[in-house]
């Protein structure tokens, strides 16, 4: 079995898969700082809870945009699966050509994500990630990765208005039933969220412009993904497993 790692700002994504299929996902929290060991104890036991042992894992593979916690990772895996895993980086085959200023910027978690897309989808397409910040990628017909747009994520706009406005409540972030609010929570719950609406809408419409692909398929993950895709008629297909069925298949390529 193959054990999907995907470290991102806010979270890691943990899922198992059966050759391709997906078989059980957990999520643990990336601001804890942790050991080697205590990763360790914490993906077994929440492996558990799912009926798999460490010996059901035959490899690991692994995408991250946090470097600070990789060592304790990595060690984690040797110490308490026995595997070194695949760090998705430069040298894996993706199937992706990356057409762009400097490659080496493109994050992992965008390149999986574009994989997942692209070859589950087929191309050209848009992939977006609703995550800590959101990412719009173009991926062309060819799988050439030819454009990314990075926008703060929902929950960080969130913050910064009740952290950076002293009167202003932290809230959950939900559709009010109208724009025209009555109240704070829900003046902000709309601007918050028919914004980001906007936003998405506005990109999706400029790409098309400039690419002139209106046909280009559209396809949303990550956290808010659901979200702004349900209120939305830009994008096609809400996929909340797509980066680690991207993993899966970027390890099916390189083994």
């Amino acid at each position: 079995m193959l054990l999907a790692i995907d470290i991102g700002n806010t979270n890691f994504t943990v899922g198992v898969f059966r050759k391709k299929k997906l078989e059980a996902t957990f999520r643990i929290t990336t601001k804890l700082q942790r050991t080697s060991d205590e990763y360790g104890i914490v993906f077994i036991e929440l492996l558990r809870t799912r009926g798999f042992g460490a010996e059901d894992i035959e490899n690991v593979i692994i995408s991250s945009v946090v470097p600070n916690v990789m060592h304790s990772v990595v060690n984690a895996m040797i110490k308490y699966f026995n595997r070194q895993p695949i760090i998705v980086g430069p040298g894996i085959k993706t199937g992706i050509r990356l057409s762009c200023d400097n490659p080496k910027e493109i994050g992992p978690d965008r390149i999986v994500d574009a994989v997942g897309a692209y070859e589950l989808y087929g191309g050209p397409v848009i992939v977006m990630d609703f995550g800590t910040a959101t990412t719009y990628d173009v991926i062309l017909e060819d799988g050439v990765f030819t454009a990314g747009i990075t926008s703060p994520g929902l929950a960080s706009s969130a913050r910064s208005l009740w952290c950076d406005a002293a009167k202003l409540p932290e809230i959950e972030i939900v559709k009010p039933k109208s724009i025209l609010a009555k109240n704070t929570v829900t003046s902000m719950q709309a601007g918050l969220v028919y914004g980001y609406i906007g936003q998405t809408e506005y990109i999706i419409r400029k790409i098309k412009e400039e690419t002139g692909l209106e046909n280009i398929k559209t396809v949303a993950t990550g956290g808010y993904g659901r979200l702004i895709s349900e209120n939305t008629d830009s994008i096609q297909i809400y996929d909340n497993e797509l980066t680690l069925k991207g993993l899966q298949l970027i390890y099916a390529k390189n083994c």
